[in-house]
């Protein structure tokens, strides 16, 4: 493909990303933390979207100014330039090269500055992300309203979104916790988890990527109901 007056940037896995019309912003994309320079703002003849109108970006659940959005990408393809404009969380499933064990980062940049690239998988295997788009203006105080019941320090937290990692062996369950914000549960290896809620209902997750939604304020825990060690991470949207 011919690409003119563009950024053109390769990461492990086959990922590649394309950017246009940026001044001076930082991006992290599977990890990697990338300074970039101002650009012509010009995608020719494709069509540009919000993030949320992207077709490999599905939109799963929606909760006021909080989205879940899948992302997956087959090998060989490419999105459309698609415009960032929140705050956004990523939990990496898999690259082209396989997966990628629920790493978890987040860019807080679009928030304040509308961001638009293109992203295209040149690897054999699918490129996913769980990713969480929080449109609110966030919490101010960085470690305010941390949920109960779960210990341990986040692997992840700023104004937007707070991220713990939790590894349970067979059999194991977490105590009940509760979270002043709504949170999402991913399971991000090989098992098969439980999680509770108030009502009763249990969701099961058994497969990597699988996922469920809590509401702010709920109690619930996750138990291993399988043979083998599985991890998920718990993810809060603040606002």
């Amino acid at each position: 493909m011919k690409v003119d007056n563009r950024i053109t940037r390769s990461f492990t896995g086959g990922v590649r990303v394309l950017w246009l019309g940026v001044l001076s912003m930082s991006v992290i994309l599977s990890g990697v933390l990338v300074t970039l320079v101002a650009q012509e703002d010009d995608w020719g003849d494709q069509r540009v979207v919000n993030i949320r109108q992207e077709p490999r970006h599905r939109t799963m659940h929606q909760d006021g100014d909080l989205y879940v959005i899948d992302v997956q990408i087959n090998p060989g393809d490419m999105t459309l330039p698609h415009t960032h404009d929140s705050a956004i969380m990523y939990t990496f499933i898999s690259n082209g090269d396989g997966p990628l064990g629920g790493r978890v980062a987040s860019n807080t940049d679009y928030a304040k500055e509308d961001f638009t690239h293109q992203v295209s998988n040149d690897g054999t295997h699918l490129f996913r992300i769980i990713a969480f788009a929080n449109y609110s203006s966030g919490e101010r105080s960085i470690t305010a309203g941390r949920p109960k019941g779960l210990t341990g320090e986040p692997e992840l937290e700023n104004e937007w979104f707070r991220s713990y990692r939790v590894e349970l062996a067979p059999g194991e369950e977490t105590a009940v916790q509760t979270h002043q914000h709504p949170s999402i549960i991913v399971q991000v290896g090989d098992g098969l988890t439980h999680v509770s809620r108030q009502d009763g209902i249990t969701a099961e997750l058994g497969a990597m990527g699988d996922w469920t939604w809590r509401d702010a304020n709920s109690s619930y825990s996750v138990r291993n109901v399988g043979s083998e060690a599985v991890s998920i991470v718990i993810n809060e949207g603040r606002r």
